[in-house]
């Protein structure tokens, strides 16, 4: 990541919206936010390789499930965050993920500018390439800040993606499962 030209384009930003960037509180701004952006974007160097390669071998092949999984992104077309809860269903094939690594691999996809509809598809095929279980299913459900504060302001508006692979492509009783385990 260019520090340099993130701290460049903030005092720009600054400059262009009729502020002074030597002003005494937006002095360190730029290098603050270069920081964070280091921090809020930290996926684009990452892959869900890493967490999703340290399995466990079971014999058992039921749903697993990881519900309530906080994640905040950042909308590609605004720059303004989106946030809510992942829901992470998986049909192991001989293998299981550490819990946490489900959290993980939300992590590294949702640090990044994007959409909703990507970051899910994202999360669902990094399981199956990784992970390789008989089928992913993944929901987010997301309040976007594009939405709340600016534009049509609606607060409170929720956006529902999700997305299915594998056997949850076709079987639409383990997709009212995974729907009733997550409201449940």
């Amino acid at each position: 990541m260019d520090k340099k030209k993130i701290q460049e384009g903030v005092k720009l930003i600054l400059e262009g919206i009729g502020e002074n960037p030597d002003r005494e509180g937006l002095l360190d701004t730029p290098d603050r936010i270069a920081r964070m952006y280091e921090e809020i974007f930290g996926g684009l160097t990452q892959t869900a390789e890493e967490p999703l390669s340290k399995t466990f071998h079971v014999k058992d092949n039921a749903m697993v499930l990881e519900k309530d999984i906080t994640f905040y992104s950042t909308c590609e077309h605004h720059f303004m965050p989106f946030y809510g809860k992942a829901h992470i269903a998986y049909i192991p094939d001989g293998k299981v993920v550490g819990l946490s690594k489900l959290a993980r691999t939300v992590e590294v996809y949702a640090k990044r500018p994007q959409i909703q509809e990507q970051l899910t598809a994202q999360i669902a095929d990094a399981l199956m390439e990784y992970l390789k279980p008989q089928g992913a299913m993944v929901m987010l459900e997301a309040e976007h800040m594009c939405m709340t504060m600016r534009g049509v302001k609606k607060p409170g508006s929720k956006t529902v993606t999700f997305v299915t692979r594998g056997v949850f492509d076709r079987d639409e009783r383990l997709q009212r499962q995974f729907f009733e385990l997550v409201r449940g």
